[in-house]
């Protein structure tokens, strides 16, 4: 009896440290990479991954009462085709986990700003030579790179625990550029601007 009055008592002291504590958002992005470079010394000009909208949904954790969270943000696979001077001539995939530390600034309206900084993986794959690079062996190396986050929940009139959020994300993202034959060929910057609109339910 006293065994079980004690997982009980755990169980209920559990509840209470993590409730409320939870919050899952699931979201669509615009995936939008903001860099350009030039490959080959400069013979492959303007070189740019396309934008791509991606279904992004986010797990965030909240520090008890402080304006304090932590969020991680992932996405389902993210396709881009890669253009010189607006001609393709490769595409991958790739996956673009995001962690944030956020700053929360709570106030008496509905609205919740917060900032966030923290670090975005980019894991890619699937890498294949189009147009002039056709058949030939394209790869692209992992990165892990800087990100800043701002965005603003909102939490309509009458809503227990669900809300809507926008956000935007920035990521300082490069990938080597290696073509069979050449070798590396060059850095291309992704530099990936991240725009969100979803809904959030916390618990």
């Amino acid at each position: 009896m006293l065994k079980k009055t004690l997982v009980l008592a755990l169980l209920a002291a559990s509840s209470a440290t993590f409730a409320g504590n939870w919050q899952v958002k699931v979201g669509v992005s615009d995936i939008a990479p903001s860099g350009e470079s030039d490959l080959l010394n400069g013979n492959i000009k303007n070189v740019k991954a396309s934008n791509e909208i991606a279904f992004t949904p986010s797990v965030e954790y909240f520090f008890g009462n402080t304006p304090f969270s932590a969020e991680l943000l992932l996405a389902n696979p993210v396709s881009h085709d890669v253009k010189s001077e607006g001609v393709k001539i490769a595409s991958l995939k790739q996956l673009p986990p995001t962690l944030t530390v956020k700053y929360n600034f709570k106030n008496s309206t509905r609205f919740t700003p917060y900032v966030g900084i923290g670090a975005t993986a980019f894991l890619p794959w699937d890498v294949k030579g189009k147009g002039d690079l056709a058949g030939t062996k394209v790869k692209a190396s992992s990165d892990v790179g800087v990100a800043g986050q701002i965005g603003v929940n909102y939490k309509p009139k009458d809503a227990q625990n669900w809300g809507l959020y926008f956000d935007v994300r920035y990521a300082d993202i490069n990938t080597d550029i290696k073509v069979d034959g050449l070798g590396k060929v060059g850095s291309l910057d992704i530099n990936p601007v991240v725009y969100t609109i979803g809904y959030s339910y916390r618990f």
